[in-house]
């Protein structure tokens, strides 16, 4: 090979190689584009308005000191400005079959396309679960279920797996995803009147 036809070999190549870099660099924020297309997760706010002062009462009873046991130190951790709820009212409400609204999934209906993430964030002050159930029903402390059955689903509290991973404390949040297309339910175990419902249809639909 002689020097001149050395001199174009080079040159072709360095075209090459130039040509192979710039296709490259387009085409990689492409795919970093079609990525960024995944759905944008939707959030689920789970509410309430426990009185610190007797939900964190001791649990146990005493004529003098205690006549309203609670729930034991730092149950509830509420953010709210003085509007609170007391652990007695609660438990009256609900075992009257009203229990109180400010005990809410907002919001209390959701449509989704297939694919989307829920994030469920715990701005009340007390724990709270999001478990899904075929349909709705009591929790597991019968107290505040108003004469409802308990739904199989909560039938356990936290000794069943199923409840204890979908438990949110306050401040915290939970991710649910992957759900098929259809209707789904969702309730907390533990104040069963806060319920969600989530339609999942297809995409672009």
């Amino acid at each position: 090979m002689n020097a001149c036809n050395s001199s174009e070999f080079a040159k072709s190549k360095t075209t090459w190689y130039t040509v192979g870099m710039i296709a490259a660099l387009l085409l990689c924020p492409l795919r970093g584009a079609a990525q960024d297309e995944s759905p944008t997760p939707v959030q689920i706010v789970a509410l309430d308005e426990c009185d610190p002062t007797t939900f964190n009462a001791p649990t146990k009873a005493d004529p003098k000191t205690n006549p309203n046991p609670g729930l034991g130190p730092d149950f509830c951790k509420n953010v709210t400005l003085g509007a609170f709820t007391t652990l007695q009212d609660l438990l009256a409400k609900a075992g009257a079959g009203n229990p109180d609204p400010n005990w809410d999934f907002e919001p209390d209906t959701l449509r989704i396309r297939k694919g989307t993430p829920i994030v469920v964030v715990d701005q009340g002050g007390e724990p709270h679960t999001f478990t899904e159930v075929k349909r709705f029903g009591g929790g597991f402390l019968p107290p505040l279920n108003a004469g409802e059955d308990t739904a199989p689903e909560c039938a356990g509290g936290f000794s069943n797996l199923a409840v204890a991973r979908t438990r949110i404390l306050q401040g915290s949040q939970l991710q649910v995803s992957d759900l098929s297309k259809g209707e789904h339910y969702f309730q907390c175990c533990i104040h069963p009147w806060m319920r969600v419902k989530v339609e999942v249809h297809e995409h672009g639909k």
